[in-house]
């Protein structure tokens, strides 16, 4: 398979926003190789093909909260003065339909293998996670049964235990009777 840009590097590019994954206009434009600008542009001459649950540009405290988790001292040089759109998984394919260069062909069909490792991933994640609270529900019923007797012999070491046997009177010499 001949790879454009590691999936790695856009696995890395994906964020969670507004509980969504979801790739931002920036990211896109430099593995797409376009100016952001003209990637903003296309859409925006396309409008109607992406609805909110394909894309939307992100709230003023959304886009501060993102740019806070940077420490980059000046936006402005980075083109990063606007909110930046975000695109979920169906907005990226959306946009092979209006980038129709063959690097953003190949570069779409990479973002789409990414997204849906992604998923697999998640799902894995997710069979694990029911696989794991099923067996604890399993033991912990195994584990009390365990924990309730532990209680009950440790209770019954606690009282005094009455003597057993045959226990002789003294009498005023010292000898037993």
């Amino acid at each position: 398979m001949n790879e454009i840009v590691p999936i790695e590097n856009i696995t890395a590019r994906i964020y969670q926003i507004r509980g969504l994954r979801v790739m931002l206009d920036r990211d896109l434009a430099e593995l797409y190789q376009v100016e952001t600008r003209s990637l903003k542009q296309a859409v925006r001459r396309n409008i109607d093909r992406f609805p909110s649950d394909f894309m939307f540009e992100l709230s003023k405290d959304e886009f501060q909260n993102w740019r806070s988790q940077f420490v980059i001292s000046n936006f402005d040089k980075m083109g990063l003065r606007h909110p930046p759109m975000a695109f979920t998984e169906q907005g990226v394919a959306m946009l092979s339909s209006i980038l129709r260069s063959k690097t953003a062909i190949q570069v779409n069909i990479q973002i789409m293998r990414a997204f849906t490792k992604l998923r697999h991933i998640l799902l894995d994640n997710e069979e694990l996670r029911r696989e794991i609270v099923s067996l604890r529900q399993e033991t912990q019923g195994k584990f009390q049964i365990i924990f309730e007797t532990l209680d009950h012999l440790l209770a019954e070491e606690a009282e005094p235990k009455k003597k057993i046997g045959f226990t002789a009177k003294e009498n005023e010499e010292g000898y037993g009777t």
